[in-house]
């Protein structure tokens, strides 16, 4: 299979850890051109070091003036962005009575505008050369809810939502819209979760995290490159008959047909 991935431009947000690190590094793999961005400079240096000639750019999706100028500084680098990785750190877990309107409008910065924004920014230039891809890392939570994530298993439907729509609006141009439902994946972002559940219930993460692998068809938690290996292929050519699809990554969990 030919990914023809070669000199093609990768912007990975969030690509300093987990699933945008081993995203970015699957891109790099294949000959692409890649720049990261993350909050944490100090990530981003640790990153570079297993990225050779990978730009970063330290930005923090939720602010739109960094999205701005992770975009410019990509943009100047690199003449453009023909792959877009819309990804962002989830929300924080948390049941609906503990959230308040402050929770709720950052959440929606973070997951929603995030991808609104850096998505408005780079399509003129997909567009001018008709050839595009825009690939969002969502969650499972939009098959399936996942108890305690409240705001991720709400925002994020919005995105999914906003993505179909997308989709149908510029595959004219050969521009094209997919998420990735990653379920259990073993990152940062489920260390959060399993502190969560495990004050909730006095349980031990490692005796929570048992828990979950159990109820997972294949009887474990994934890893970032199991996620990354979808990323890539749908922001390759091999893709090119794919739009508007979100497709879980999850060892099985969700038990919807869809």
């Amino acid at each position: 299979m030919k990914l023809n991935l070669k000199n093609k431009t990768v912007l990975v947000a969030a690509g300093s850890k987990g699933i945008g690190l081993a995203t970015a590094k699957g891109y790099l793999a294949c000959g692409a051109k890649v720049a990261i961005c993350g909050r944490s400079q100090e990530n981003l240096d640790a990153a570079a070091d297993e990225l050779p000639g990978c730009l970063t750019v330290q930005g923090d999706v939720s602010i739109a003036a960094d999205i701005g100028k992770v975009v410019q500084e990509t943009n100047d680098a690199f003449g453009g962005i023909d792959i877009l990785i819309n990804n962002a750190g989830g929300p924080p877990p948390g049941l609906f009575e503990e959230l308040d309107d402050v929770a709720w409008e950052r959440a929606v910065e973070l997951t929603l505008m995030s991808v609104v924004r850096m998505t408005r920014l780079v399509l003129p230039h997909m567009r001018s050369q008709k050839w595009g891809r825009i690939v969002n890392i969502s969650s499972s939570g939009v098959k399936q809810p996942v108890p305690g994530l409240t705001l991720s298993n709400s925002i994020r439907m919005a995105v999914l939502g906003w993505a179909k729509t997308l989709a149908n609006q510029v595959a004219g141009d050969n521009i094209l819209v997919n998420t990735v439902c990653p379920g259990f994946t073993r990152t940062d972002r489920i260390k959060a979760i399993l502190d969560q559940q495990s004050a909730a219930t006095g349980k031990s993460n490692d005796e929570i995290a048992a828990g979950i692998a159990a109820q997972i068809p294949l009887q474990r938690i994934g890893e970032p490159q199991e996620i990354a290996n979808l990323a890539v292929f749908l922001g390759s050519e091999a893709a090119s008959y794919m739009t508007g699809t979100a497709i879980q990554v999850d060892g099985g969990s969700a038990q919807s047909y869809g």
